[in-house]
């Protein structure tokens, strides 16, 4: 196997594998103190908070997705698949080893995204189609996922009948059950029909499907659906490799107070791969991404052990979930919002200003 031609840098080499919220600050973080390399599936991050609205209105999209190059100005990126792992090298999948002093682990969930930007936004211009010419929409899953974009169709297009299937008790149940109350009587409020503690059957499904039955021996037609269910992690591709030992029985890296990898003193995770007790959620993602890139800096400099900063996971659920372009449910560790007062911090925005400054990028101009 041949090695990826090297930059020539006296700098030890960092390398993150993949580019989702917390691998693109951490490579963006560490640009200019390490020789860096970025692995991703894809030549571009997404704030995957607008990918919702983003199916409603396409055009948000070229601002949420953006390609690395346009805030790694002087980070290596390798647009391919990392297959294994040894002690010194990421081996990809055409062969290649890409060799680390460092390495981040941030490769997320496996969610199948396109390899380019414009390959990406075509596909949010498709969605959207499908929404605009349909009259009746089903959507499977009651998380987050399945919320917000109900919340999107109900506001954007109020004629259409938007029904919303669950497999649980209540709706959104990663949170307090005040928040999936109140989130419950927005929906119905805005014509959404919930049917709470039943599924449908993905594997019976096949193209052209308008006639759905759940579990409950519910028929429901629509004329398109969309599937917001959970998504595996991307962890499977590690069981092989020398971190194999250090995946928990959930497929989740384990890690210290220092979000170092179990048994490993120069390899790192952040992100939804963790086994952190805490809630899975982009902001906690993006505090991985920066206590885990200054304890690399630290030691990049010779710093010793007990000058690594420790990372406390999150005691409390903190939660935003938009509700439309205008409320949201926020749940915090005392009290549950809904209503404008959430819209206004999440909703309006979805965020994407504040990451792309984060990134170092313009909130608003858009690069090709």
């Amino acid at each position: 196997m041949a090695a990826v031609e090297e930059s020539g840098s006296s700098k030890r080499k960092v390398v993150v594998v993949g580019g989702g919220v917390a691998g693109s600050l951490v490579a963006k973080t560490l640009q200019f103190d390490a020789d860096v390399t970025l692995i991703d599936t894809k030549e571009y991050f997404e704030i995957p908070w607008a990918s919702l609205r983003a199916m409603v209105e396409p055009p948000i999209a070229k601002r949420s997705v953006i390609n690395h190059k346009d805030y790694l100005g002087n980070v290596r990126l390798i647009t391919s698949k990392a297959v294994n792992i040894s002690h010194a090298e990421v081996i990809l999948e055409d062969g290649h080893q890409v060799p680390y002093d460092f390495l981040v682990i941030a490769t997320g969930h496996d969610a199948p995204f396109p390899k380019t930007k414009p390959e990406r936004l075509h596909e949010y211009e498709k969605e959207n189609e499908k929404i605009k010419a349909a009259q009746s929409i089903l959507i499977i899953g009651g998380g987050p996922t399945g919320v917000e974009l109900a919340g999107e169709i109900a506001v954007d297009y109020p004629d259409k009948k938007v029904t919303l299937v669950h497999n649980g008790s209540r709706l959104i149940e990663f949170i307090g059950p005040k928040a999936s109350i109140k989130t419950l009587k927005w929906l119905k409020a805005k014509g959404v029909d919930v049917k709470l503690d039943q599924y449908v059957d993905l594997q019976s499904l096949s193209a052209g499907t308008r006639s759905y039955t759940t579990s409950a021996g519910e028929t429901t037609e629509a004329d398109v659906h969309f599937v917001c269910t959970g998504v595996p992690l991307a962890s499977a591709w590690l069981k092989d490799t020398v971190l194999g030992s250090s995946l928990d029985s959930n497929g989740r890296l384990i890690v210290d107070e220092h979000l170092r990898i179990d048994g490993h003193q120069n390899k790192f995770a952040v992100g939804d791969i963790t086994d952190l007790k805490e809630i899975k959620q982009g902001y906690l993602a993006q505090q991985h991404a920066e206590k885990a890139a200054k304890n690399i800096k630290t030691l990049l400099a010779g710093g010793s052990e007990t000058k690594l900063i420790k990372y406390q996971p999150a005691s409390a659920a903190i939660a935003l979930v938009s509700l439309g372009r205008k409320e949201g449910v926020a749940q915090f560790p005392w009290f549950t919002l809904t209503g404008r007062i959430p819209g206004y911090i999440k909703s309006k925005d979805l965020f994407v200003g504040r990451t792309r400054k984060v990134l170092g990028l313009d909130p608003d101009v858009v690069a090709d």
